[in-house]
């Protein structure tokens, strides 16, 4: 990272990828439960009939660490636009975005440029 320029766009995609990253990992589970009945046994006809399963792509390593140098990121920025540059990272609409924080589209917009600003300049200041 130390010979990287960034930008408030490449925070911003890292912020995405980071989000993409999050939704492939696998769900959280309570421990010590489990289930003493049998499996089911289906026939060719019931498993034809059943929708599909949706293929789970697990994320790679690098993207994990990716997503933990994120996680540090968030830190530097006040709790408010954490929020609104996770919500921009989920790709949530700017209209229901400026409802939950009260303002118009063109204010959160600019909330969240300054946030991606703040990091970007951080990140470069760490490299130089």
């Amino acid at each position: 990272m130390a010979d990287r320029f960034w930008t408030a766009d490449d925070v911003a995609d890292h912020f995405e990828e980071a989000f993409r990253t999050l939704r492939k990992l696998p769900p959280v589970t309570v421990q010590g439960y489990f289930t003493t009945w049998p499996a089911i046994v289906r026939t060719s006809r019931e498993i034809a009939a059943m929708e599909p399963q949706p293929m789970r792509v697990w994320p790679s390593a690098a993207a994990i660490t990716r997503l933990e140098q994120t996680f540090d990121w968030v830190l530097w920025i006040e709790e408010d636009e954490r929020k609104l540059v996770w919500a921009r990272a989920a790709r949530r609409p700017w209209k229901q975005i400026s409802a939950e924080h009260a303002c118009d589209r063109t204010t959160a917009w600019r909330r969240w440029q300054l946030a991606l600003t703040k990091i970007a300049t951080r990140l470069n200041a760490a490299a130089a």
